[in-house]
């Protein structure tokens, strides 16, 4: 199958689009969030869609009201909020028999884990995130992950060591609070983006595989013992 453009209605007065990816055996599907400063169609994004399809693992990525709108203002945490929600039951309708898994891109990542934490989302058998923000940067805290000790499913943090958004002592005691439900895996030099410097000897597809390579690994272990 190749990709679908869909609708997602978010509430009475905002509808927000979707990219529906499906591979040809698809184990699961992910509900994939956009960073807080580029949209679904960011290369990046889109290559994170592209490389789960080659793995077997269905997509369906989405905008936030705001970039729908050509706003460069995030949406308050209750919209955003609500919009993961629609998003979820949007996939629980296109693709019904896949287990599902929600997460995203920094600012995506942060309000799926919030929406989870508010209350479980629907069908969904664990989150992930690819390069959770714990912080600003240059400000060190743990402020903005204390809702994860609320989310109950498994989840999975896909991060860089040089993220300056996740000081690596502070991620380090989050996840230890988090011990049962929390896996890490941690990709040496890597930033934010993602991205790794030429002294790394690493190219950013090798840094790409690496993240959906583990990603798809952890997801395949939990759809295998989840109903659906």
């Amino acid at each position: 199958m190749g990709a679908e453009q869909v609708a997602i209605k978010v509430d009475s007065d905002q509808t927000v689009s979707g990219i529906l990816l499906v591979p040809k055996h698809p184990f699961a599907c992910y509900v994939l969030a956009h960073g807080a400063g580029a949209g679904m169609t960011h290369p990046f994004l889109r290559a994170v869609a592209e490389g789960l399809k080659e793995r077997d693992m269905a997509t369906l990525r989405y905008q936030f009201p705001y970039m729908q709108n050509g706003s460069k203002r995030p949406d308050r945490p209750p919209l955003a909020q609500a919009t993961v929600r629609a998003a979820v039951a949007a996939a629980t309708s296109l693709v019904p028999t896949l287990p599902l898994f929600a997460g995203g891109k920094s600012f995506g990542a942060r309000m799926t884990s919030q929406a989870q934490a508010k209350a479980p989302l629907p069908a969904v058998a664990g989150l992930a995130f690819i390069g959770f923000p714990l912080h600003p940067a240059g400000h060190p805290s743990d402020d903005r992950a204390k809702h994860l000790s609320e989310v109950r499913v498994p989840m999975l943090f896909v991060q860089g060591t040089r993220d300056a958004l996740a000081d690596q002592r502070i991620f380090a005691s989050v996840l230890k609070q988090l011990s049962g439900l929390a896996t890490s895996h941690l990709i040496e030099d890597v930033d934010h983006s993602f991205h790794a410097p030429v002294r790394s000897g690493k190219t950013d597809g090798q840094v790409l595989d690496e993240a959906l390579d583990a990603l798809t690994a952890w997801a395949r272990g939990i759809a295998k013992r989840t109903p659906h």
